[in-house]
């Protein structure tokens, strides 16, 4: 039964536990002996350029992927818990990526879409959906400023309209984890502004948040914590202040850059 929009409840202060994962793939390393720890409802980006392996070491988290070999070493834990049924554990996600962006180009309303997040569908088929799923998707939608919309076709709103229409789905069945899979590409600075704006509205709730990215000025300032990728490893995690340096970003990035920070949020410059 859907009780609430944010968020379900666990015992454990401790929402992952990674430690020595390598993922080979059509017998390439694309993930070199990661590992990460997070607190529950930490939020956290994960920044680096295209083919660092980002997208990757998501599928770990939401197991789509499994390591090579799961050796002594090997660790893997949610919420403190080693064994899970796969459903069980997605369904605790909410997830919006450029591949789900696509999947919802069609002749579907944005409240069906908004509904279709209870069954980890495209649309809605033979789905029995309730008053209360209705209510939540209302409520969601008022959260993120798309009441106006919730008649309207996903094929006639603009690409800031429906990122948000898809935060929406991946909240409204009361994810412990929302995971934001390079959520700003190709919008206009306004459509940029108003998705960062309903980002930050939600980092201040009591979600955990997974911001992927290659785009500095994504990391919204709620967003303590960064964590660097190259070549699939991690090369470096620690606080904004720490990890946001133009040294850093040049490394990173292979790019002379300056970096800037206005109210929160940090900018590269210079290249």
């Amino acid at each position: 039964m859907v009780t609430e929009c944010f968020p379900r409840d666990d015992r454990s202060d401790t929402l992952l536990e990674l430690g020595h994962v390598t993922i080979i793939r059509e017998g390439v390393t694309v993930l070199h002996d990661i590992s990460l720890h997070l607190g529950r409802n930490e939020k956290i980006a994960i920044l680096g350029p295209n083919g660092s392996g980002k997208s990757t070491l998501i599928k770990v988290i939401t197991r789509e992927l499994y390591p090579a070999s799961t050796g002594d070493e090997y660790v893997f834990r949610m919420w403190g818990r080693e064994t899970w049924d796969v459903f069980d554990l997605r369904s605790r996600f909410g997830i919006v990526s450029h591949d789900l962006y696509e999947s919802f180009q069609r002749d579907i309303t944005v409240m069906e879409t908004l509904l279709s997040g209870f069954f980890s569908s495209i649309g809605l088929f033979n789905h029995h959906v309730t008053a209360e799923m209705r209510e939540l998707a209302t409520k969601t939608a008022g959260l993120i400023g798309i009441t106006h919309l919730m008649d309207r076709s996903m094929i006639h709103l603009s690409s800031g309209e429906c990122r948000r229409v898809l935060i929406g789905r991946a909240l409204v069945h009361s994810p412990n984890v929302l995971i934001l899979d390079e959520p700003t590409g190709n919008l206009d600075l306004q459509a940029l502004h108003t998705l960062r704006s309903h980002m930050r509205t939600i980092a201040r709730r009591e979600l955990a948040i997974i911001l992927v990215t290659h785009q500095i000025h994504d990391i919204i300032p709620e967003i303590p914590r960064v964590l660097l990728m190259q070549d699939g490893r991690i090369t470096d995690d620690g606080s904004k202040e720490e990890i946001l340096t133009s040294e850093k970003m040049k490394a990173l990035f292979q790019v002379q850059v300056n970096i800037s920070q206005h109210e929160g949020y940090y900018y590269a410059n210079g290249y």
